[in-house]
């Protein structure tokens, strides 16, 4: 069962007021938290819908910010909530500085860092959650959260470079669409009219196109709702565990996406890894980790059956063939970073081998993409050509 995220008011031994957040399962679960921890609970329930949905709002840039001072916070040993709450004064997003605060007043009303942030599960996500409550125990906290910085910058830096590479064949594609449909709409029908009136033979491809051009005029109100019902049904198949594996299998087949999703997947998965060995988790609860982190359902798969394996005695080296989504690469780096005891080094340096391939393989898509666009863009143009003259060329033939 998922650990929720439970507010308490509380009354400590001086008789003072407290106020804070804590992780259980149950609300009585919660409530032994709190008395446990030498408070007298008045109130205790789960934590303000509102506010997490608010907090929703936040983008990665803001979370990867608030990682790099809360880092710079530990580093100079100022107090976390005071250092927090000076963040809040100066954070221009209303979202951003409200969700400091609470931060800043959980973790002065006695909760720790990690059930103070994770009333904010859905902004930082379980990985993130859960690598902070293992840097809490394990003291590193100042190192785990500047490389979480670090890996949330290189997040941001990898979508903005599929973004670039993306703009120019989508911008295209979206123009190739507007414009055949204006001419389904307004041009066609024109031409359809005169054919009519003077009664020509029309070949194939003009029936073709006036048979498309009716049925957009005519039914357009059914082909938009088809496509848009069929987005619904598509993001919510994506969504469930086992249309997501459909679809992650399906795109593994095309070559070039193939490339960049096992790019970024092996990127993640070795960062979060990495950084979950190096804050003192379980090889078991690492690779878990790593592999929720990775975003793949086929890459979460795979190390849910390396970690059911590892913990029952097997070792990574010997297991990690079952794998197929882990490259080879990484497969002999794994086993020698296993052998050496630097599996955490050895995960950064495939880290940064994949973020290195991710960022040549999102450089170069525009390039690959390219070509696809304008074949496709010649042959609608071309068709569409064909269709409108060819009866024309055929009626002067025969006056000829």
């Amino acid at each position: 069962m998922t650990a929720l995220t439970y507010e308490f008011q509380a009354v400590d031994a001086a008789g003072r007021t407290r106020r804070g957040v804590t992780e259980a399962r149950t609300w009585d679960e919660a409530y032994r938290r709190v008395s446990s921890s030498g408070l007298t609970p008045i109130a205790v329930r789960e934590a303000r819908r509102s506010r997490r949905l608010a907090a929703r709002r936040l983008s990665l840039r803001d979370v990867s910010q608030f990682t790099y001072q809360l880092s710079v916070l530990v580093e100079a040993r100022i107090p976390i909530a005071e250092g927090l709450r000076s963040i809040a004064r100066e954070e221009p997003s209303g979202p951003m500085a409200e969700m400091i605060e609470d931060i800043a007043a959980s973790i002065s009303a006695g909760s720790t860092i990690t059930a103070a942030m994770g009333a904010y599960r859905p902004v930082f996500g379980d990985v993130y959650v859960e690598t902070i409550h293992a840097a809490e125990k394990s003291g590193n906290l100042v190192r785990i959260l500047s490389h979480l910085a670090e890996m949330l910058d290189r997040e941001m830096e990898t979508r903005a470079g599929l973004r670039s590479a993306l703009m120019y064949p989508v911008c295209v594609l979206a123009a190739l669409v507007a414009a055949v449909a204006f001419l389904m709409v307004a041009v066609v029908p024109r031409f359809v009219t005169m054919f009519e009136s003077r009664g020509l033979d029309l070949p194939l491809p003009t029936r073709v196109v006036m048979g498309i051009s009716q049925g957009v005029t005519s039914y357009w109100w059914i082909i938009a709702g088809g496509i848009a019902l069929s987005l619904f049904l598509w993001r919510r198949a994506a969504r469930t565990a086992h249309g997501g594996r459909v679809l992650d299998r399906w795109l593994h087949r095309l070559p070039v996406i193939r490339r960049a999703l096992q790019a970024a997947a092996l990127a993640r998965f070795a960062h979060v890894f990495g950084l979950s060995l190096s804050s003192g988790l379980s090889m078991m609860d690492g690779l878990e980790m790593g592999g929720r982190a990775a975003g793949r359902p086929l890459m979460l798969d795979d190390a849910r059956r390396l970690a059911a394996q590892v913990s029952q005695g097997g070792r990574l080296a010997e297991v990690l063939g079952d794998c197929p989504y882990i490259t080879g690469f990484a497969r002999r780096l794994i086993s020698a970073g296993e052998q050496s005891a630097e599996l955490p080094e050895m995960c950064r340096i495939i880290a940064r081998h994949y973020d290195r391939e991710l960022a040549h393989v999102t450089r170069n898509i525009s390039t690959l993409i390219e070509p696809v666009v304008v074949v496709s863009l010649a042959g609608v143009v071309l068709g569409l050509a064909l269709a409108i003259f060819l009866p024309m060329w055929n009626s002067m033939a025969v006056a000829g």
